[in-house]
């Protein structure tokens, strides 16, 4: 064997299906989804039935779905991914943080595989690829890791100390937005309380958000208009905005990346969008130029 083939072989997962290279199954994260699945199936409406949830363990479920949501949307999309508005060191930290709340891995990953999936889109290197069918780009792209190379798309994001910040504290800062409900639910009535609120806003907010985020991948690829384009699969499924904050509007999106809305209408639902002009209205926020 020759010694590049044999680096190769290391470097490369030679598994093929349909001539798509693949990568090694991810057991942990199967069991980590597996078990979170098992808890919001099972669990959650068993203790419901038990116990009951009082109106501060659903508030706190409200809270934290916005917060972690917005997140996602506002602070790993739409600021770190596309650039499409700038605000100061503090104001991005809090959006990392609560972006590592919502259990999709550190913006440094996250975003280094959305970038993948704008330049790479309905091709065999685009991470939750449309064409490979619903499940695969709604779940199980994320249960095997990449046989490709990263360095091309994490270059950028590893420039910036505080994406690296959050990304070295990555497990802590999860760790305390899913221990935080609880914290917040013994204060409120003992350890029914904080078993409750862990369940309500930390287990099943989790099981929440990362389903309306993979609704975007799965989706708004292949339900819906559009409007701005037919040159990739993106589609807008407006009533996907509803769960996820504005982002079903996916057609636009992928027509004008770095604009700061994906509903660029004013009755678009796009809180998302809402809350960058807001910022920007009390000077915590520079947009970029509007593409439309």
């Amino acid at each position: 064997m020759l010694r590049g083939e044999g680096v190769l072989k290391k470097q490369v997962i030679v598994s093929h299906s349909g001539g798509r290279l693949l990568g090694r199954v991810d057991y942990p994260t199967i069991a980590m989804f597996a078990l979170i699945a098992v808890v919001t199936i099972v669990g959650v409406p068993l203790f419901g039935f038990i116990y009951g949830y009082t109106w501060f363990d659903w508030a706190l479920f409200g809270v934290f779905y916005v917060v972690t949501g917005l997140g996602i949307t506002v602070g790993y999309h739409r600021l770190i991914s596309h650039q499409s508005f700038t605000c100061p060191h503090w104001v991005r930290a809090c959006f990392l943080i609560a972006g590592g709340w919502a259990l999709e891995n550190s913006a440094l990953k996250w975003c280094s595989d959305h970038v993948r999936h704008h330049a790479k889109v309905d091709q065999d290197e685009d991470p939750y690829n449309a064409k490979l069918g619903f499940w695969h780009s709604h779940l199980t792209w994320i249960f095997r890791k990449s046989p490709y190379s990263t360095d091309k798309y994490t270059a950028i994001f590893k420039k910036d100390p505080l994406i690296m910040w959050q990304h070295r504290y990555y497990v802590p800062i999860l760790v305390s937005g899913l221990l935080l409900p609880s914290v917040l639910g013994m204060i409120y009535r003992g350890w029914v309380g904080a078993v409750s609120a862990f369940l309500l806003a930390s287990v099943f907010r989790v099981f929440l958000v990362l389903n309306s985020t993979f609704c975007i991948n799965s989706i708004c690829h292949m339900l819906g208009d559009q409007p701005y384009g037919d040159a990739n699969s993106s589609r807008n499924s407006w009533w996907v905005s509803l769960v996820t904050f504005g982002e079903g509007y996916h057609n636009y999106h992928h027509t004008y990346p770095r604009d700061y809305r994906n509903g660029p209408i004013w009755y678009n639902f796009d809180p998302s969008k809402w809350l960058i002009f807001a910022l920007s209205i009390v000077g915590l926020a520079k947009l970029q130029p509007t593409q439309t």
